[in-house]
Order: structure tokens, then C-alpha cells, then sequence
């Protein structure tokens, strides 16, 4: 009886601490954190020294090998081993959608550098599975094998079987993403890393060609992905393709395309109440919207009108003002799409509708709805509703986000979380070993994975704390990639305050040729002790067998208000030709040529080189 009142007694202690934390506003700054580290809890590959997640180590480091080509890095899917390409492009694109329209909100939260770190693992891998312009390596790891198996990622035994798309087997859904996330991370590095950032343009532009010209659904080239994540069909990823590529370029060509394409790629003519991995109508019909309340569509206003008109459906859904046509909401006020993994849908609506309302508010604008004009302020609170639910206001009192709160899921369907850390446990843990020993026990998991979104609570906010119970316990990459953006905006207008830890440094850019590079660079290239910038771009690209080789172009500027005399730089990891520079007698050491000793104030020359592989580092060795 003691035992039984000493339990009561903690939940409603639980119960008490929850409300007052409810009443105080949640902590959005320490659940964005959390949600960062969920990222790196799913890293493939070689692990970086500043990995926060210490019980994960290195993984699928043959990923590839069989079929000759490097496909180490990336992120696994949810609580398996396997690569599906279609969702981790999604997320990444989300990832990056999140970087750019609240940029400010991140970098004053200190957390650009751990946004564009994980925008960065996806990235690399990205680039590396696109091998040449017509081919991208889709998946790595079978689904059925791999799910047969409870066992860690570093001690995976199951098939790691690549899959590619290629002219013969095409696949414009994953292609399309792949060059939506790629154009999105391009606009997310550019004021960090400009040649990265143009290396990502590049593959992106050359993915939505292969996409549009070679049509077809990946599923149908990739049989087994079709049980797991099955394409409804690639005219929207196409659209959200050349709307990014658009926003990226400032390209004329694509926008015609999304309005030539409008009608018969329902991009007008789709309404629809979901956003998600599978069906990105809504994203491309707001981000459209955007150019449209920037005052940017020109002789294309009238179809931007229609993609509009079908934004406004979506949000009016969300918040009940559709004339009848809602989303479905469960008693507890959580967007309801589907049973598996439904906050998924959920985190997608609310990251859209916080996007769409800073737009609506900076055009001084109005949602229109059937039930009348709805101010912006209405869109960021069913944003905050979703997440306030996600933290912990619903009926289970229960923080869906892992690690966050006093109460939240310890039964995570997750094989790394689920097992004890390779680190602890140096043995092996065989597959079916681990579903005997760590499956199927009792006790939660020894592992915290931080971040982890959950798939959440049914339609009646019921939910079950069930490592078996996957379609509730499992978080995925997609349902958490969001909430970065999310709860970046939301914590900007939060009156909550916390302390965040110190920010990682913004990833320097490398090509994704030379993986151990990627690893060892943690600083940004720029240069805090000359009156010098340097501006990189990559002019020209082609193939060689297996290398791809660049043309980079660097223009040295001066900042300053004074003239620049004998300038040196220091070039290290130059492996190819260089043109514009003169050799001094000092090793990696250039100068300027003699026709140009003096760099006046504001004037700028350049250089350029060749090479396969890593970008060159540059640096300045001394100036008068």
C-alpha cells in the first residue's frame, strides 16, 4: 500500500511539475538543441571528433564497396540501418528550409553551426551517390533483411546491397527531391561557404534534368523500397524541384517551368491537407507564395495566384476555417493524417504554417479563407499548438520529443537506443541475439536517443510506451528535420530564456571527393587577418573515368580603405594546375604577378586552378 501511495504521489508530482512548465511556456531553444542531436544519433559512416552522441561509433563503412563506389555517410532512416533516399532527401530539404527562412532566429540561438552540420551529412552523401549526371544511388541496406535483424549499427551483418537510378531505371521522385534538398542547401550555405554552395548548385541543376528528362517513379526501379516508402507519383517533386532551383538562381527558366507545368502537374489544381516525404503539393504551392508576396512574379502573377489560392486551402485547413474541409484533429488538438508515425504530418503542417505566416506578416498580408480573412498571428498559433503538443500539453502529458520534459518515451523502437553502447558492450550483439536479449526486455532503453520525435499517440491521444509498438515509438528522420526550423521561430517569440551549448563551427567547404577531408575540417574559411576576401566559384565540371574534375575561380578583393602591396597567399592541398598566381621560392607560397603588385582599395583580381578532389585552402602568409 506504501509502494502504490509513493507512486501515486509521483505522478501527480510529474503531473504538477508538467503543468507548471506548461503555464511558464515550454523551452523550444533545449528542445532545437535535443533535435540537432537526434541527427547525429543517425549518422552512417565515419564519426567526426565532435560528435555529441558518444554511445554511437562508426558504421557502414563499406557502404558501397561492392558496387565501386563510396557510399559511406548519410543518415539512417529511423530506428533500422537502411539509406532510403527518398525521405533523407526530404529531410534535408526541410533541414535547409529551416536555415534559410530563419536564419536569424538559429544564429541568435547559437545553433547554425550544428543546422548546417547536419544539412552537411546529408549533403556530402548526396554528392557522392551522384556519380554522374544521369545516375544517383538511391539506397544502401535491404529493407526486408534489415528488419529481420535487432542489432546495432556498428555491428551490422545484414546485406548493405546499393541501389542506383539511371536512364534505364528512372526515378523523378528521388531524383527531384535529391535536387530540391541540394538547391535549398545551397541557398543555406551560400553566406558561409559560397564555393560548397555553388558545388551544391551544380549537382542540384543536373539531378532535375535527369529527373525531367528521364521520367518515371524510383519504386518501380527499386522494388524493394516500394514496400516501405511507396511513391503517389513525381509531378509534385518536380515542381518543389524547379521552385527551389528558382528561388536558388533567380533563374527565369524555372519559374516558367512551374507555371508552364502548373495545370497539367496539379501543382493548381491539387488541394490537399498533407505535407510529408510523399506529397510536397503544399510546400511547393507556399513557397511559390512567397515569391508572389515578395512582389517577384512578374508576368507570372496570375498563376501564382492559383498555386496561392491552393496554399490558402491548406492553411484554412489546418486552422478549421474551410468551410467544413479540415484536417482531422484528435480531443487533444494534434493534427491527425494516419496512424503510422502520424506526428510526422503533423511536424510538417506546423513548420509550413510558421513559414507561411512569417510571409503573410512581412507582405502586411491576410490569409483568405472561406470563413474570412485570417491574420498571420492565427498561423504561428496552430504552429505552436502542434508543438506545445509535441512537448507535452496533450492528454497523456507525455513530451513526444525524447529527452525533453519529465515524461517522455523510454521503450524507443530504435535498434542503436534499444542496445547497449558499443563502447559498454564491446561484444558482439548478433541479430537475432538482439531481439532475444534487448528486444524484447522490460527495462527502457539503455541509450537516451535526444530529439527523437516519436510517430505519437493514435486518434483518440492514446499512446503506448511499447518498444514492439513501432507505428507509435518510432522516430524517423523526416518527422524531426521541421522542428528545427520550428522551434527556432518559436523560441524567438517565447518569453522562456535557457542556456544552449556553445554553437559548433560553421563547416568549411570541401568537394565531397575526399571523405577524410569533410572529417577533419571543422572551421569556416575565411580570412579575420587580412583586409582580404576570397570568393570562390566553380566555372566548369567534367569526368575522367572515375574523377570528376572542377575549374575553381577565386577572386581576391580588397576590403579595405588603403592600397594592398605584396600580397603572398599560401595554397595547401593543391593537387592540380594553377593560372593567374606566380610561385615564390617558398613552399604552397604565391604571389600576385608582377603587372599587379598593388591592390588598390576595393579592386579585386583572381586566379584559377584544376583539380579532382578537395578545394584547395587558401590563406594569407603576409601583405604591406
Amino acid at each position: 500500500m506504501k509502494s502504490l501511495n509513493f507512486g501515486g504521489l509521483c505522478l501527480l508530482l510529474g503531473v504538477l511539475v508538467l503543468e507548471a512548465l506548461i503555464a511558464e511556456g515550454f523551452n523550444y531553444g533545449d528542445a532545437l538543441d535535443k533535435t540537432l542531436m537526434f541527427f547525429e544519433a543517425q549518422r552512417s559512416g565515419k564519426l567526426p571528433a565532435n560528435q555529441r552522441v558518444k554511445w554511437r561509433g562508426d558504421s557502414g563503412l563499406k557502404d558501397g564497396y561492392l558496387q565501386g563506389v563510396n557510399l559511406v555517410g548519410g543518415y539512417y532512416d529511423a530506428g533500422d540501418h537502411v539509406k532510403f533516399g527518398l525521405p533523407m532527401a526530404y529531410t534535408v530539404t526541410m533541414l535547409a528550409w529551416g536555415a534559410i527562412d530563419f536564419r536569424k532566429e538559429i544564429t541568435e540561438l547559437d545553433q547554425m553551426g550544428n543546422a548546417l552540420w547536419s544539412l552537411r551529412w546529408g549533403t556530402d552523401y548526396f554528392m557522392k551517390a551522384h556519380t554522374q549526371p544521369n545516375v544517383l544511388w538511391a539506397q544502401v541496406g535491404d529493407g526486408d533483411s534489415d528488419h529481420y535483424c535487432w542489432e546495432r549499427a556498428e555491428d551490422m551483418t545484414t546485406p548493405r546491397t546499393a541501389y542506383k537510378l539511371d536512364q534505364n531505371h528512372p526515378g523523378s521522385d528521388l531524383a527531384g527531391e535529391t535536387a530540391a534538398a541540394l538547391a535549398a542547401s545551397a541557398i543555406a550555405f551560400k553566406p558561409y561557404n559560397s564555393s560548397y554552395s555553388n558545388l551544391l548548385l551544380l549537382h542540384a541543376k543536373q539531378l532535375f534534368t535527369f529527373a525531367d528528362k528521364y521520367r518515371g517513379l524510383y519504386d518501380d526501379s527499386i522494388q524493394n523500397a516500394k514496400q516501405f516508402y511507396t511513391s503517389s507519383g513525381y509531378s509534385d517533386e518536380l515542381l518543389w524541384a524547379a521552385a527551389w532551383l528558382y528561388r536558388a538562381t533567380d533563374d527565369e527558366y524555372f519559374l516558367k517551368y512551374v507555371v508552364d507545368n502548373a495545370v497539367y502537374m496539379g501543382g493548381t489544381g491539387w488541394a490537399v491537407k498533407e505535407f510529408s516525404w510523399d506529397n510536397k503539393y503544399a510546400g511547393v504551392q507556399i513557397l511559390l507564395s512567397q515569391i508572389l508576396l515578395e512582389g517577384r512574379g512578374g508576368a507570372y502573377t496570375s498563376t501564382l495566384k492559383q498555386y496561392q489560392a491552393k496554399a490558402n486551402y491548406f492553411a484554412c485547413a489546418c486552422l478549421q476555417k474551410n468551410d467544413g474541409y479540415n484536417i482531422h484533429k484528435t480531443p487533444g488538438g494534434l493534427m491527425y493524417v494516419r496512424e503510422w508515425n502520424n506526428l510526422q504530418y503533423a511536424s510538417s503542417a506546423a513548420f509550413l504554417l510558421a513559414v507561411y505566416s512569417d510571409s503573410l506578416s512581412a507582405a502586411n498580408a491576410k490569409l483568405t479563407c472561406p470563413e474570412g480573412q485570417i491574420p498571420p498571428q492565427a498561423l504561428l498559433d496552430f504552429a505552436r499548438s502542434q508543438a506545445d503538443y509535441f512537448l507535452g500539453k496533450n492528454p497523456k502529458s507525455m513530451s513526444y520529443l525524447v529527452g525533453y520534459g519529465q515524461q517522455y518515451p523510454i521503450h524507443v523502437h530504435h535498434r542503436g537506443s534499444s542496445i547497449a553502447s558499443i563502447f559498454s558492450l564491446q561484444s558482439t550483439v548478433e541479430c537475432v541475439q538482439g531481439f532475444e536479449k534487448w528486444y524484447r526486455r522490460p527495462e527502457g532503453n539503455p541509450n537516451v536517443i535526444h530529439g527523437a520525435l516519436v510517430g505519437g499517440p493514435d486518434q483518440n491521444d492514446n499512446f503506448s510506451d511499447d518498444r514492439s509498438n513501432y507505428e507509435q515509438t518510432e522516430p524517423t528522420l523526416s518527422g524531426c528535420a521541421p522542428l528545427v526550423g520550428l522551434f527556432s521561430k518559436l523560441q524567438s517569440v517565447s518569453e522562456t530564456a535557457g542556456n544552449y551549448p556553445k554553437k559548433a563551427p560553421v563547416p568549411r567547404p570541401t568537394t565531397p571527393h575526399s571523405y577524410q577531408e569533410t572529417q577533419k575540417t571543422q572551421e569556416p574559411y575565411r580570412s579575420h587577418e587580412a583586409p582580404v576576401e576570397f570568393l570562390h566559384s566553380i566555372t566548369k565540371t567534367w569526368t575522367v573515368g572515375p574523377t570528376t574534375y572542377y575549374r575553381h575561380k577565386v577572386i581576391i578583393k580588397n576590403k579595405s580603405e588603403k592600397p594592398i602591396k605584396d600580397l603572398k597567399l599560401v595554397i595547401e592541398d593543391l593537387s592540380g594546375s594553377i593560372w593567374g598566381l606566380n610561385p615564390t621560392q617558398q613552399r604552397n607560397t604565391y604571389e600576385l604577378p608582377q603587372w599587379q603588385k598593388v591592390l588598390q582599395p576595393g579592386s579585386e583580381c583572381s586566379f584559377v586552378y584544376v583539380q579532382g578532389g578537395p578545394q584547395a585552402k587558401v590563406t594569407v602568409q603576409s601583405y604591406n
